[in-house]
């Protein structure tokens, strides 16, 4: 059985204010070429396929559109909710849906039946763990005081192998987690700091990815980079970069073959890039006028200004040569050094033309009055002096 593992589409989220709907078409829409070139037999969504939990009614015509043409491509269609996404907004009619090939898993409890596929080699069980709200999934384990995403999820996870042993079947799982390996567990929480993530009254609520070790194949949702916990424990990451920071990071999703013992093997598979993201960093000059520069016209652009003096309508001017710059940052070259000081300290015991010097260095980043300045204001304090003394 070959499987496509993928997560976080992320219909209807925005980047830096512009809708990422046209690209996220695009990519979902090359997902039936490699479901035909590949033979893929199932599509695992892992979670978080809407950005918001109550998406317009365009966004639930495009998640039909990328069904339909995985249907038409021959693949079965297993998905579950993430955090983002209203379970039951998501599940509804998944009962009819399933029997069209799409098995939308959103109930909590949904592990307890598996959902069985079969291939050449006999059953594979798929048991779906959408993201599971503690507060909210009471009546999972009733009595026990599971207060925390880790400690639920080691539970069902638990109740998990226990049917792995005894159906006998292979087991594949798809959960929606932030999931790390415990040794690495403070190194993954700084790596990932831009991405999304369960914030609890106790910081972060990371999950041990070794609960998932019982089970062929572990298909991860949450984390927009892809990622690799073990062989049978993987983030397939988002199809779209929706943060500069994942600029570097590749978009596709994970080929997963199963043969009658288990797991054989794991491919990753590129989908489109239909917008890079590239980072750039010069004077506004520099980036107006290099030639070096030209072939990231048509992506998104964060764009870091050393200019010493902040430049005036920067993003507009910028916009002229980068219609998609997205992000200014600003970071002078040869600005003031040491410690930042408080206002009042900056001022004391100086007079009102240091003061004014001061100011304006401050906000020109080490760059002074010249002396045209100086001469101005030394005219006009001396008219305000002059205007006070009478």
């Amino acid at each position: 059985m070959k499987i496509l593992h993928t997560s976080d589409w992320h219909l209807g989220r925005s980047f830096h204010g512009h809708s990422t709907a046209p690209q996220l078409r695009q990519v979902l829409g090359a997902l039936p070429a490699l479901i035909a070139e590949h033979g893929v037999d199932v599509v695992a969504v892992a979670g978080d396929v809407f950005d918001h939990a109550a998406p317009a009614a365009e966004l639930y015509e495009a998640l039909a559109r990328a069904i339909r043409g995985i249907r038409e491509a021959g693949a079965v269609v297993v998905m579950i909710s993430g955090n983002h996404d209203n379970a039951a907004r998501l599940g509804f009619q998944s009962e009819w849906a399933a029997m069209g090939g799409v098995h939308v898993i959103t109930r909590g409890s949904a592990f307890r039946e598996p959902l069985t596929l079969t291939d050449a080699h006999g059953a594979v069980d798929f048991y779906g763990v959408p993201f599971l709200e503690p507060m909210l999934q009471r009546e999972l384990y009733p009595g026990e005081r599971l207060r925390e995403h880790r400690t639920l999820l080691a539970r069902v996870m638990g109740e998990v192998d226990r049917l792995v042993a005894e159906r006998g079947n292979r087991s594949v799982v798809l959960s929606h987690c932030f999931a790390v390996n415990e040794a690495t567990a403070r190194d993954a929480a700084l790596e990932n700091s831009d991405l999304v993530w369960d914030l609890t009254a106790g910081g972060l609520d990371l999950v041990p990815a070794g609960i998932f070790g019982g089970v062929d194949y572990a298909a991860l949702g949450h984390l927009h980079g892809r990622g690799t916990l073990a062989p049978n424990v993987r983030y397939s990451g988002a199809p779209l970069h929706y943060s500069f920071s994942e600029a570097d990071k590749p978009r596709g999703a994970w080929l997963v073959e199963l043969d009658g013992g288990g797991l054989a093997r794991v491919d990753w598979l590129q989908l489109p890039v239909p917008r890079p993201l590239v980072r750039i960093r010069g004077t506004i000059d520099e980036l107006l006028s290099a030639s070096g520069l030209a072939k990231h016209e048509g992506s998104w652009v964060e764009a870091t200004l050393t200019d010493c003096v902040r430049p005036i309508d920067a993003m507009r001017r910028l916009k002229e040569r980068f219609p998609h710059c997205a992000r200014i940052e600003f970071a002078p070259i040869g600005g003031a050094e040491g410690p930042r000081r408080s206002y009042a300290s900056r001022v004391a015991g100086r007079g009102d033309d240091e003061v004014i010097g001061e100011f304006l260095a401050h906000v020109r980043s080490g760059e002074g009055p010249d002396d045209a300045e100086r001469e101005l204001l030394a005219e006009v304090l001396a008219e305000v002096r002059e205007g006070g003394a009478r």
